[in-house]
């Protein structure tokens, strides 16, 4: 991964409760090796003192325009970042930017950044959802900031709503993927329906024991980080997972075994824009799944008798033909492969893409640490247009973003 370079990160902190969050933030470019520096609003500094800023990246903290005037810190902090992450971002401060204002350290290096900028909104639900806010979201994006979707969840008092800053690992992750690839989040698929699967299955036994594998989710969770910051309205149906995060601003449907996922996802691909079967489904499940736990006995394990799971990707290409789902219908299918005696694993993959229908195939190779609870993946892309193209080793979040690339040409324009 090319972030494991040393960059210059820039860290803006507006004046929020959710400033002590900007703290992991810090953290995590910082134990990634970049240059820190840290620009509060001297309303953040109510919230977290500058020695905590400066403590954590190992420079003085300002925000005035008059501190190291002989350095221009003013002009010098924003021409010389690679990259700008300011959370939380208020209202006050996005109104302050989207008018180009220069009043403290923080908006001036904002005007001067060429780099991509990375805002993490965080205010009450009212004023989230205000008309004002929003023109100016919208104005950030068409200059081509990243404006991340805020969660939902406990606020500040006994509110609860949108307006909640993400985890500081989903800042994380969208902030390295911008290091890696600065044009990989475009605001381009604004209004889009995306519905997801991610994780694993799980096949009942009996009340202790399921039949599983080792799926976390982590890619599915990526596509759904990555489409959620470029506009989509993401929906995501989720098995088991572990250690995936949970992406800002995207509805999550849980489910366990493969057919309540595969009855989820028929229900919901009649509004969807776009359908990505990422979730590893249990091919087989037991025929009968015990009331009480099978007990160890004397004479070994009984058999268990096995029957085969629905084919879920197949099953919504056969809907989409039948019209029960819209003929511009994008579906991407995953893969999950080892090679064998008879072929590799892109063989395999084209194999499979030959039976499924869809649209896209993402094959990836499996086993001996591969693909399943990595932080990064690899494979190759398969189109219908008869295209295979290699996705070297990279971050699950920016593989992520270069499948959005290869499908977002196929929507129909809007």
């Amino acid at each position: 991964m090319t972030s494991s370079a040393r960059k210059r990160v820039l860290v803006g902190v507006g004046g929020g409760i959710a400033a002590y969050k900007a703290c992991s933030v810090i953290r995590h470019f910082t134990e990634a090796g970049h240059d820190v520096h840290v620009i509060p609003t001297a309303a953040a500094l109510r919230f977290v003192g500058a020695a905590t800023f400066e403590a954590l990246s190992g420079h003085p903290v300002s925000t005035s325009v008059f501190d190291n005037v002989d350095e221009v810190a003013h002009v010098r902090l924003g021409q010389n970042a690679d990259l700008v992450v300011v959370a939380p971002a208020t209202a006050d401060l996005l109104a302050r930017t989207a008018a180009g204002r220069a009043d403290d350290l923080l908006t001036a290096s904002l005007l001067t950044a060429r780099c991509p900028v990375l805002f993490v909104p965080a205010m009450h639900t009212e004023m989230w959802e205000h008309p004002a806010t929003q023109h100016n979201v919208a104005t950030l994006r068409d200059r081509g900031a990243t404006v991340m979707p805020p969660d939902s969840g406990r606020l500040t008092g006994r509110d609860s709503g949108a307006g909640r800053l993400p985890d500081p690992g989903e800042i994380g992750l969208l902030g390295d993927l911008l290091l890696d690839a600065p044009g990989a989040l475009p605001f381009d698929l604004a209004g889009v329906r995306i519905l997801i699967s991610a994780g694993g299955t799980r096949e009942p036994l009996d009340p202790v024991r399921y039949l599983g594998n080792h799926s976390s989710g982590k890619q599915g969770f990526a596509l759904a980080r990555a489409a959620a910051a470029r506009g989509a309205e993401v929906t995501v149906v989720a098995g088991s997972t572990s250690g995936a995060g949970e992406p800002a601003g995207v509805q999550r449907i849980p489910i366990s075994s493969a057919m309540e996922l595969s009855d989820e996802m028929a229900e919901r691909a009649v509004t969807a824009d776009v359908i990505i079967m990422a979730a590893a489904v249990a091919d087989f499940r037991p025929v009968v799944i015990a009331d009480a736990k099978i007990k160890k006995g004397t004479s070994g394990p009984a058999p268990i008798e096995l029957e085969t799971n629905p084919d879920i990707l197949a099953g919504l290409v056969q809907s989409r033909k039948r019209g029960e789902i819209a003929a511009e219908t994008v579906i991407v299918g995953f893969a999950a492969e080892t090679g064998d005696d008879t072929g590799g694993v892109l063989d395999h993959g084209r194999a499979k893409f030959a039976r499924k229908g869809c649209d896209l195939l993402v094959v990836n190779p499996v086993g001996a640490g591969k693909a399943f609870g990595t932080e990064d993946n690899t494979g190759w892309l398969l189109s219908t247009a008869g295209t295979e193209t290699a996705l070297p080793l990279t971050s699950k979040t920016l593989l992520a973003s270069r499948i959005l690339d290869a499908l977002a040409p196929l929507l129909p324009q809007r």
